[in-house]
């Protein structure tokens, strides 16, 4: 059986509601750009806000600001693009295969003909964006060193002046004033009023760190501080500003943020942590009843150790006067008379003995030169005969010549003569 034909009628009115429906016809189809606008007009109306979930991969911060990623799971992809002022708002930093849940609108972009979700909230799965974003900036400032060991600085024993960073209303500075006025009255305090929470509550702090670490007259050590709270009430001690602050200061840092459980980086970038603000008195100040105690201790020893040296002392003196030489002052002087007297007969009696022995050593030369002097042959009955212009010594007679003069020299006397 043969289809019926379709009235003319009914093939005008199928075109005028692809017309209006906007499919295009045979005779009239649609362009790129008008189909593209269709599906975005349907998309967009049908998927005005959504939430998704997936992994962040291939993502993209150019130097616009926006962030372009793709969120995937096992079965399919999409497409995401985070506008720059959203960007800024969101607290971490997002990384390829972080798990996120997204909120935002479904929107095609006409120009390369995909569609994308338009993110206007990024929050990370498993854990809050405060948490994440503070993980994120610990690992980048500790990879920097600001928080390493070697860094600390020990606090003043004593000292005489401490500034205080906080809010002047807050119950931390009071009880830090009245556990330090209840050790220690030698130390004076400079209050830095500063807000502690709430937006802009960081440039404060990092503005009044900086602003001390700038007086003439330097406080000793600053102590930052402030009660208990939430961590969104502690997010202003997370911040680089103030983390950066304490790691440039000049003075020593203590940093009291909180309760116990509390740890901000603050307390991490400080020279000292204290659990509390009144810790942070303990910590800065000493106690007088500690230091009065000390010093009577000190006290005893020293007067022990005075008793005991002047004992030694005594018992010394005692020693000394009890010897024989204060005892009998005179008696080593006469042994030293003895003793001088005996040196001097043993002198005289050397000096006679070596005399003696002189004289005898002096008459046998005077024997032996006396046998060996001319005068002793002259005695004898010899003499001698010199000239008596020159005084030589005539041996021959042939040496001498009529009309000279000599002389003839006995053992008694002598003789001048001429030669006739």
């Amino acid at each position: 059986m043969d289809p019926l034909p379709t009235p003319p009628w009914l093939d005008d009115l199928l075109e005028t509601v692809d017309k209006v429906a906007g499919l295009g016809t045979p005779a009239r189809p649609l362009s790129v750009a008008e189909i593209t606008a269709q599906v975005k007009d349907q998309l967009e109306t049908c998927f005005p806000e959504v939430w998704v979930a997936g992994e962040i991969s291939n993502l993209s911060c150019p130097r616009s600001g926006h962030w372009y990623f793709t969120l995937k799971d096992d079965q399919a992809q999409l497409r995401a693009v985070v506008w720059r002022l959203t960007a800024s708002r969101v607290p971490f930093e997002p990384r390829d295969g972080l798990k996120v849940c997204c909120r935002g609108s479904l929107e095609v972009y006409a120009a390369r003909g995909f569609y994308q979700l338009v993110v206007r909230h990024l929050q990370p799965q498993g854990m809050g964006a405060l948490e994440l974003a503070l993980r994120q900036l610990k690992a980048r400032l500790e990879a920097e060193g600001l928080f390493d060991p070697a860094l600390k600085r020990s606090l003043p024993r004593f000292p005489r002046r401490v500034a205080v960073v906080t809010s002047p209303s807050g119950a931390a500075v009071r009880d830090f004033l009245q556990v330090l006025s209840r050790r220690w009255r030698g130390t004076d305090v400079l209050i830095v009023p500063t807000r502690v929470q709430g937006d802009g509550a960081a440039g404060e702090i990092a503005a009044a760190i900086s602003r001390v670490d700038r007086l003439r007259r330097k406080p000793d050590c600053l102590v930052l501080t402030r009660g208990g709270g939430s961590q969104e009430d502690l997010c202003a001690f997370n911040a680089e500003s103030v983390v950066r602050a304490i790691h440039g200061c000049s003075i020593p840092v203590v940093s009291a943020v909180g309760h116990e459980i509390d740890v901000t980086l603050a307390d991490l970038a400080a020279d000292v942590r204290a659990l509390t603000p009144s810790e942070a008195a303990e910590r800065v100040a000493p106690d007088t009843a500690e230091i009065a105690g000390r010093l009577a201790q000190l006290r005893r020893r020293l007067l022990a150790a005075l008793r005991a040296k002047a004992a030694t002392a005594r018992a010394r003196l005692e020693r000394l006067a009890s010897h024989r030489a204060f005892r009998q002052p005179d008696r080593r002087i006469r042994e030293l008379s003895q003793e001088l007297d005996d040196l001097h007969a043993r002198a005289r009696r050397a000096v006679a003995g070596r005399l003696q022995s002189a004289r005898a050593a002096s008459t046998a030369l005077a024997g032996r030169l006396e046998s060996l002097s001319p005068l002793a042959v002259l005695s004898r009955g010899y003499s001698l005969t010199h000239r008596a212009a020159d005084g030589r010594l005539i041996r021959d007679a042939a040496e001498l010549r009529p009309g000279e003069h000599m002389v003839t020299r006995f053992w008694r006397g002598e003789v001048t003569s001429r030669v006739e």
